[in-house]
């Protein structure tokens, strides 16, 4: 059996399992997830996930969930670049330490003002509540400023550990795209960010785009204005 993958591109997470096996050229089956018609609910992927949530693996039956496990196991068990996840164990720690940050960094914030400026309102029906949006806005900034001058130290380094691409850039990339559709583009605003991306789309041409393929849709249709039960 191939190896299935439980998806839907609106998710970030999923976004960064997609945009990895794209690369590493490993084979899979795509399994969508419909996050919007609410199949994650339906008893048959609860079967498969009973958090109910995206991106899954099954890999001829050995099921994981967790976007960061999911990464980790893929690079360990498929034949990869080793520059995705170092096996010298210093350089995977460094790795590690940005999947480990991220969670309450630039996932939290991104993902909350994406939530609270764009996608409640939108699926809701109710008026954005600007003082939640202005609160989430601040610590994504602050989370986007630690991102510039700490893990990038300021432009001098490309990639989020070094001199080459890793897991963790695709993760924190697929991240920082999702306040885009809600009108807020973290890479003209951070334009040490902004040359990062450039990198790392670049590094994983051509499925970097493929992959945002409906997150471009959304932002060019909206311009991040919320209109109900249009999404």
């Amino acid at each position: 059996m191939a190896l299935r993958v439980y998806y839907d591109l609106m998710s970030q997470p999923s976004r960064a399992i997609y945009l990895f096996l794209k690369v590493a050229n490993i084979p899979f089956e795509s399994c969508l997830v419909k996050l919007r018609e609410g199949e994650h609910f339906q008893d048959e992927f609860t079967k498969v996930n009973p958090f109910r949530k995206v991106p899954v693996i099954d890999d001829n039956g050995f099921k994981l969930t967790e976007s960061v496990a999911i990464l980790r196991y893929l690079a360990r068990s498929r034949n990869v670049e080793d520059n995705w996840y170092k096996a010298d164990l210093q350089l995977q720690a460094k790795v590690d330490e940005y999947l480990e940050w991220q969670h309450l960094n630039t996932r939290l914030f991104c993902a909350m003002y994406f939530r609270h400026k764009f996608l409640e309102p939108m699926m809701l029906q109710k008026p954005v509540d600007e003082k939640k949006v202005a609160r989430f806005q601040k610590e994504m900034e602050k989370c986007l400023s630690e991102i510039e001058n700490i893990w990038l130290d300021s432009g001098k380094k490309n990639f989020i550990t070094g001199d080459k691409i890793s897991i963790a850039d695709l993760l924190a990339c697929c991240e920082l795209e999702q306040p885009g559709m809600a009108g807020y583009d973290v890479f003209s605003k951070h334009p040490i960010i902004g040359a990062y991306r450039e990198r790392v789309r670049k590094a994983t041409e051509p499925h970097y785009e493929e992959a945002h393929k409906i997150v471009r849709i959304i932002t060019n249709k909206f311009k991040g204005v919320p209109q109900a039960n249009k999404l």
